[in-house]
Order: C-alpha cells, then structure tokens, then sequence
C-alpha cells in the first residue's frame, strides 16, 4: 500500500510528474523496440538461448502488452522521481504516495476503458461470457478479467519495501540471515535422486493440471532484454540492473562447476494475470477479444474454430500454426536424425503456451477437435441457429466441461477427500462479494507443484497401450516446442494414449523435480539450460512473496522456530536440518519449496500449505463466478443433468481413434483393469440444447 504522502510535502510538481513519466515513456519505448529486433534476429539466427525462449514465450501481445508497457512506464517513473527526490533531499525517499497514485491514474486515463464503455461493448454479457471476462461481476467489472493484478493475500514484502524483489541486494540480511542461493536450494532440496512411478494417478493429472494452469494463470515477463537507458543485455550479465534479476550459480554446482562465473538470465515479470481468472476454456478460445476472434473460422456460418490446412491427423483436425516472424518451433526438426522430420511452424491455440510440450498439445487438440464436434452437432438440432451462437453455446458448454471435470475429477486428487470435504464440496451459489482473482501466492508458487509430478519422458503408446514400436517416447527436452513431432510422428493419439496408460512422476521428499526440468529446461542448440525450481523461487522472490512461515500462519498451520519443529513439520529430519542450513530459520524459505517439501496430505498429491491455498483459491473461482455451471439461470436443469455426465473418457472417443481407455483417465490402471470399450461409455447427452419448435 502507498503511504499517504502529499506532493507538496516533498517539494514535488505536477510538472515534475508529467517530466518523470515522459523520460520513462521514452526509455521504456527504446527498449522494447531493441529487445524485439534482437529477440527476433536471434530466432531467425537459430541463436536463441533458453532465456530468450522464456521471453518470446512468456511475450505479452495485445492489450496485455499495452497493459505491461503501462507497468514499465509507472515503475520507471517512479524510480526517476525517487532518484531526483533522494538527490535533492539527500536523504533515501521510500514514501511513494500521492505521486506514484498521480502516475497511476494518468496511464490509467490512457490504457483503460470506462466501466459504461464495457457494457456497450458487450452487449451479450448476461447470456455469454466476454473473451476477458470484463463484467462478470457487475459491481466490481474487473474482476477476475484478463489484464489485471493478481490478488495479495498477504501483503507484499519487497527488499526496499516498494518494489525491489527480496534478495536483490545479496548481503543484506532478512529475518538476520542471509538469503541463498536460489540455485543452490535447487541442487541440495528439489534433486530427484531417483524417479518413483505414481502408483495412483495418470501422467494425465499432471498434464491437465499444466492445461488447467494455462486456463488461470499467465504471468506476463517485460519484453524489455537490456537494462534501462543502458547498453546491457540481461542474458550478458551476472549484475541485479532493472530489469535484470539473474540467477546466480554456488560456488561448486555440479552442471557449471567450480567457481563459474555464469549465471541464468532471468528478467522480472509484470505482476498481472494475462488470462481471465475464471475456468472458462480460456486456453481454447483466448482471453481477448482480438485472440478469440483470430481463432474462429469466419469464411462459414457453422461456429467453428480455425483448423491446420497443410495437414491432418489421419483425418482428424489439427491445430493451426501461427503466422509469426518469431517462430522457434520451426528449427527444432534440424536437431533430430528422424529422416521424415520437417519444419513446421507452432500451432496456435488460445494460449500461447499450447507448444511447451507435446502433451500438452494433445490436449489443446483434443479440446479443438471438440467444440468443433459440438458446433457441428448443434447445427444439426438447431438448424436455424447462426454461426455466432453456434460457436458461443458450443465455447459455453466446453467451459462446463472443464469446470464439472476440474471439480470432479481432477481436485479430489490433488488435494485429497478431507480438504475437498471442507472447502469444495457442495455449490453454495453464486456471491457478487467474493473477489474471484488469482493470488500471486498461488501463480508464483502454490500451482506450480505439479512441477513435481512431471515424469521425464513423454509416453507415446500404440493400440494395446504398448510403447509404441515407431514412435518411442522421448526425453521431455526433447519435446518442447516440437509441433513437428505432432504433425510426423503418429498424431496425438499415442500420447492421449500415453497420458492415461502411464503413472504420473510420484513427488517424495527425495526425489522433487526431475532432471528434465532442472538441468535441461529448453535446452534447444544452447548449452545454458534453464532450471525450473530455480525460476520458481526467483519468480517468488521477484514478485515479494512472504516466506514460508507467514504463508503457514495465514493457513491456520504451526510456524515452526528450530529445527526441531521443522522436523515435525516436515516429519524427515535430514530435510529439516538442509533446509536450516541453507536459509538459517524457517522463516525465510521460499514458499515454493517449502510448499513443495512438505508431506502429502492423505489421498492427495500437496503438502499442507499448498493444499490450503490452492483450496482457498479454487473456492473463490468457484463462488465468484457468474456463469458457473452450477448457477441458477446459466443453464437449464436438463442441461446441467447432463454436464454433469460429461466424461474426460467420451471427449477422448469422440474425438480420436482411441477405440478402449480407462473409465476415469486421471486414474492409472494397468492394461486390462479398468479400461472400458468405447462404445460402453455413455455419450454426451445434447438433447437439452435443442431449442423447442425447432
């Protein structure tokens, strides 16, 4: 929160602010034009590294870069004025009240819609959804829409107590201890000394679980790659400059060596949700009007979405592949010695993250394949119904399924029958006060346990959910932004059949992240490889996420003070001892992994604190949904009846070639027990969508 600091207490004009935000308009600008160029020529180079990846993946388009440009403008604004303040009074100026509330409202007036200009926007907004979900609350019209700042739960605590993440400054203590090495935590806590197989759950859980995300969540990277006003690029220094915020290595890491003097680019993020904070098929249909629009097929009246025309999959519809000059998929056949390996662009889907890995992009198709089948369908029931409404009914129906699916099927897994029991198990109804946004608790870290759960291997199974004899599974590295694999090597039916035929990766304490993930995150033609466990706690750090032990407390858990209390928490002493070691008191970890360490509840695949919180926030979602399912007046008691039928089992028949698969996919069952003919599995009941007289 701002202090409430006039501007005339600290000598400070409106001239002032108006010079502030026009010198940070022009750097900022100047940045993002260069960072663009060069991002761009290093893909057409083929010398994009893992970092420039994460940009270009993590790239805001749209409104949403609109919305993260606005944020660079005011942070660097502010920064100006604080710096001309602390010269002028020669005294260091943390009250960034009144004037940073002025820079605010200013690029507020200019980026922003008036609340009255929504609702003449979207008309339809009482019987469909926005693409942004803009008005989905009528009182509060941003609610929960694309575009806007994550929910803080706890209050922020940043270094300088404005916005420098914790840790920017590495010898200055927090709590009297010095932060670590956010890699070293990765090499001593989350090393997978061994993979254990799921015994219960499907590779599926963790791949949906990826999709569900990507309905949710999106936290946009600034596109900027240089510091500002400064020659720097952020992937050629070790040094913290706004906005570069590299990882730096231990002294003795085992991939880099002794005293290597290399660290992993890393570049701070907007703290906005892109995506709608609702489950709404966002990652199917987009979250704005202009990516919604630009994945429908306009050139007929049927409602249906835009399909690859240079390809199929044995008949069945693909993805279509974007038209974009910063193309990275298009390079990765060159690095395989399958002789049938040709380049291809990405596909594109409602988010852009549909490519990060084979899996997930069957899925995407799955989805695509089936609002299409539902468009289709009711065209043949409502004949007289127009391409809008076939395409809305059908998009409105797909979000029901993912909604029926999530609660029903997917969180009982996660999160086990107690915590389901207390907080997610009968609809209360529809509450206007409950304030649906994602917490930045729960995108920085909560959501990102099923990281845990990620096998090292995309399984690809033939007919009798066999390895498949052509198309064995690959490392995951190897699978990432690999469109091509999709288009030439079996289609997405061996890895449907991969995700429900093989158990998802098991989360133990010895054993957290696998190697894939840790050592080999987009390792494409560079040998600087990401480390995922390392981006989720400098991505905690960026955004001032409390430590641990204020999480626990806000759970109604212990905070444990030693390392005997740690050692019941975490009910491993060895554990307990490494962390103290690496962070001196439990306070200070990062609640990613100490979320992630953490035993599992019974019957569910979190810890405690993780269950709690993503709990809590599927709770809000739920309750501060207008167009729930469940909701009085979204649909009519025939059709929620029949949603609440809707199979994952059928969408995989319906929509493949998969003629046998298991009753509940998210369940991992040998072959044989368990797995159900197609033509046993109820189809979905449209009937109550055929309109009466029609």
């Amino acid at each position: 929160m701002f202090r409430d600091v006039s501007v005339s207490d600290l000598g400070l004009s409106s001239a002032d602010i108006e010079k502030a935000v026009i010198e940070a308009k022009a750097t900022v600008d100047s940045a993002y034009v260069y960072s663009r160029r060069e991002c761009i020529d290093r893909v057409k180079r083929n010398a994009a590294n893992p970092s420039d990846v994460i940009r270009l993946l993590k790239q805001p388009a749209g409104q949403t870069r609109n919305a993260v440009r606005a944020a660079d403008y005011m942070d660097h604004a502010v920064k100006l004025i604080k710096r001309s303040l602390e010269a002028r009074h020669k005294r260091s100026i943390n009250e960034t009240g009144t004037w940073s509330l002025q820079i605010a409202r200013t690029l507020h007036k200019e980026t922003c819609a008036s609340d009255a200009e929504l609702f003449l926007r979207f008309p339809n907004i009482d019987t469909f959804r926005s693409a942004n979900s803009i008005c989905n609350n009528r009182q509060n019209t941003r609610w929960g829409s694309s575009n806007t700042p994550f929910a803080r739960w706890l209050p922020a605590e940043y270094q300088d107590g404005t916005s420098l993440p914790r840790g920017w400054s590495p010898q200055q203590p927090i709590n009297n201890q010095i932060l670590p090495l956010v890699r070293a935590v990765s090499n001593r806590i989350v090393n997978a000394i061994n993979i254990n197989n799921d015994p219960q759950y499907s590779h599926l859980v963790t791949i949906f679980g990826q999709f569900t995300d990507h309905d949710l969540t999106f936290t946009p990277t600034s596109p900027i790659i240089t510091t500002y006003g400064g020659p720097t690029n952020c992937d050629q220094t070790c040094s913290n400059i706004e906005p570069c915020f590299p990882i730096r290595i231990p002294s003795m890491d085992p991939r880099f060596g002794i005293n290597s003097q290399q660290c992993i680019p890393f570049v701070r993020s907007a703290q906005l949700n892109s995506l709608t904070s609702f489950i709404d098929a966002g990652q199917v249909y987009g979250s704005d009007e202009g990516t919604a629009r630009s994945l429908r097929d306009l050139t007929s009246n049927r409602g249906l979405l835009r399909v690859n025309t240079q390809f199929n999959d044995n008949g069945r519809e693909l993805l279509p592949f974007v038209n974009s000059s910063t193309n990275f998929c298009a390079n990765r056949a060159r690095m395989t010695n399958n002789p049938q390996a040709q380049e291809v662009p990405c596909f594109q889907a409602g988010d852009g993250r549909s490519n990060e890995n084979i899996a997930l992009t069957s899925l995407h198709t799955l989805m695509l394949r089936e609002h299409n089948r539902l468009a289709r369908a009711l065209a043949q029931l409502n004949p007289t119904w127009d391409g809008e409404r076939l395409y809305q009914e059908a998009r409105k129906i797909m979000g029901a399924y993912l909604q029926v699916i999530t609660f029903r099927d997917y969180l009982p897994q996660i999160l086990g029958p107690e915590l389901v029991s207390r907080q997610l198990s009968n609809y209360p109804g529809y509450d206007q006060n409950v304030d649906p946004s994602i917490a930045n608790v729960f995108a920085t870290a909560a959501f990102r346990f099923g990281h845990t759960m990620v096998q090292p291997f995309i399984f690809r199974l033939n007919e009798q959910y066999n390895d498949h004899p052509n198309f064995p599974g690959p490392f995951l590295h190897l699978t990432f932004f690999a469109s091509w694999r999709v288009v030439f090597e079996g289609g997405v039916d061996p890895l449907l059949r991969g995700l429900a035929g093989r158990p998802a990766k098991l989360n133990t304490q010895s054993s957290i992240m696998n190697d894939e993930l840790r050592e080999r995150l987009f390792k494409f033609s560079a040998t600087l490889a990401s480390d995922l466990a390392s981006l989720n706690m400098q991505r905690g750090r960026d955004h001032g996420i409390p430590g641990y032990n204020k999480w626990r407390r806000f759970c109604g858990l212990s905070q444990p003070q030693n390392l005997a209390e740690l050692t019941v928490v975490m009910n491993n002493a060895d554990l307990a001892r490494n962390l103290l070691e690496l962070y001196g008191t439990p306070d200070n970890i990062d609640v990613w992994v100490g979320g992630v360490a953490e035993p599992l509840v019974p019957g569910g695949k979190v810890g405690p604190l993780f269950g709690c919180m993503i709990a809590t926030q599927f709770q809000k979602i739920r309750q501060g949904d207008r167009f729930w399912w469940e909701n009085n007046g979204v649909f009519t008691a025939k059709q929620r009846q029949s949603l609440s039928r809707t199979s994952f089992a059928r969408i995989f028949c319906d929509n493949t070639g998969i003629t046998e698969v298991p009753r509940n996919p998210f369940l991992y069952r040998p072959r044989g027990a368990g797995y159900t003919p197609c033509v046993s599995i109820p189809a979905f009941d449209l009937s109550p969508w055929k309109e009466d007289g029609k």
